[in-house]
């Protein structure tokens, strides 16, 4: 019976492995006993197990007849029709690497999951942006409405005689003065700014 397993060693490296199975008829079992498949199975399952079990690929390697010798000794042919008389590994072939496969998927999905993170927090900060840009805006309405009461005060207070026209004049006066300055001083801001240009 020829027989071909895949295997992943512990290192995550696929082994594939081709054996052949030589087995003798058990008169007394012959009737009742278990037939070809259930040996081929459990040889098969044997295989798997060894692989699997071993510390790296480069061990089943250098040691295919560890795999006859494991499956043998765990006495597979047990309850069967057939006496396992050997199991020769013809072959082992090195497969793909699973184990890096699978981290390299790993990553993938965490640079995934990172980048759905980085762009949850990108639409947060946006959607945060916008809620002050709504609140400035807001604000000045706010100054705005504030500056409209200040003429309405004064005109009361001048009818109340609670301010002087002279007070109003002054008042009047200082308004302008502070203009006049703020003027000057962005007047001066851009002149230096365009004496850099220039240099």
């Amino acid at each position: 019976m020829k027989l071909l397993s895949q295997a992943v060693a512990s290192d995550g490296i696929e082994l594939k492995a081709r054996a052949r199975v030589t087995v003798r008829a058990n008169i007394e079992r012959l009737v009742g006993g278990a037939g070809e498949e259930t040996i081929i199975a459990r040889v098969g399952e044997g295989m798997v197990s060894t692989i699997g079990s071993a510390e790296n690929h480069k061990k089943v390697l250098e040691n295919p007849d560890d795999i006859s010798r494991t499956i043998l000794e765990k006495g597979l042919d047990a309850g069967t029709a057939f006496e396992i008389l050997s199991i020769d590994i013809a072959d082992v072939d090195v497969g793909k690497n699973i184990g890096a496969q699978l981290q390299t998927d790993q990553a993938e999905a965490d640079k995934r999951i990172a980048q759905a993170k980085a762009e949850e927090r990108r639409a947060m900060a946006i959607a945060r942006e916008q809620e002050m840009k709504a609140s400035v805006q807001e604000m000045r309405a706010k100054v705005v409405e504030a500056e409209a009461e200040v003429p309405k005060a004064l005109s009361q207070a001048l009818r109340e005689g609670k301010l002087g026209v002279m007070d109003y004049y002054n008042m009047q006066n200082i308004q302008s003065d502070t203009q006049m300055r703020g003027t000057i001083s962005k007047m001066g801001t851009e002149t230096e700014k365009k004496d850099k240009q220039d240099k």
